[in-house]
């Protein structure tokens, strides 16, 4: 699969016409854009965009992309998106490497002491976490892949009270990562895992959205304390490619506090964190 074409096809089919000045026509049969109008509002040949999304047009400039970014109607992230899949090397042997996080870091993170927090990889692989962050996923989370336990586990499905929300992010930061790690083996493999045993990630997957967060809200529906409502702040790791610091904290006085309270002290109390077995 040619992924820069694949993705210029799947946002001309998002595209409605009427947005970008286009006449609406009862007889009309395509979703979207049709090619030629791509062509026509980016100002390329008709031939040559065709080629682009048959995958036979290597490397246009980076006055062409920002024109068709233009002409679908690409957000930030999914102009970069672009570039890059339009830009990278046809062959390259580096591998992205994730390093433990440094021991320097590993204490900040345990200074969090009232959010659940922890660290995580461009394969959304929690790199550690505090003691909130193990309670609130009912097992220590270190080592666990947050897109395995979203899409392959009842345990995933439960604890997200927005789950489709979440499965949506979940696929297009996987998106993202691919286009920024293409060589990377060990993603390719954990999306091709959860493309072989996940319909709705294939589903997802086949929308060929990019997803990046930096911070939002995020609700889980938690066993023992019942609805958490937190936000969400996503701190990047400068020193370390695709890492990010994530803390998900409540209002003073709101009722999430109060169960993150709730959810601190039952580990106090003896109750057990209960590893995930899957």
């Amino acid at each position: 699969m040619d992924d820069l074409a694949d993705f210029l096809r799947t946002r001309r089919a998002r595209v409605h016409p009427e947005s970008a000045g286009i006449r609406a026509d009862p007889r009309r049969r395509v979703s979207g854009l049709r090619r030629e109008e791509v062509a026509h509002l980016s100002g390329v040949s008709v031939d040559y965009y065709v080629r682009l999304e048959q995958g036979r047009a290597r490397r246009p400039s980076a006055q062409v992309l920002d024109a068709l970014a233009r002409a679908l109607d690409l957000d930030e992230v999914e102009r970069e998106h672009l570039h890059r899949l339009a830009n990278r090397p046809a062959r390259t042997r580096r591998r992205p490497s994730v390093a433990r996080p440094r021991p320097e870091l590993l204490r900040v993170l345990q200074l969090v002491a009232d959010a659940p927090a922890f660290i995580i990889d461009h394969r959304l692989t929690v790199l550690a976490a505090n003691r909130l962050a193990d309670l609130l996923y009912g097992r220590p989370a270190e080592g666990l892949n947050l897109a395995r336990h979203v899409f392959l586990t009842e345990e995933g499905r439960a604890l997200f009270a927005d789950w489709e929300g979440c499965a949506f992010d979940t696929v297009g930061h996987l998106r993202l990562a691919a286009g920024r790690c293409p060589d990377d083996p060990e993603l390719a493999s954990l999306i091709g895992e959860l493309a072989m045993h996940s319909e709705r990630f294939r589903q997802f997957w086949a929308r060929a959205d990019v997803r990046t967060r930096t911070h939002g809200r995020k609700v889980y529906q938690h066993a023992s304390v019942g609805r958490l409502e937190l936000h969400q702040e996503n701190f990047v790791l400068p020193d370390c490619a695709g890492t990010e610091l994530i803390v998900q904290s409540a209002a003073p006085g709101t009722p999430a506090d109060d169960s993150l309270r709730l959810l601190a002290a039952l580990d106090a109390t003896g109750d057990p964190v209960v590893p995930d077995t899957v």
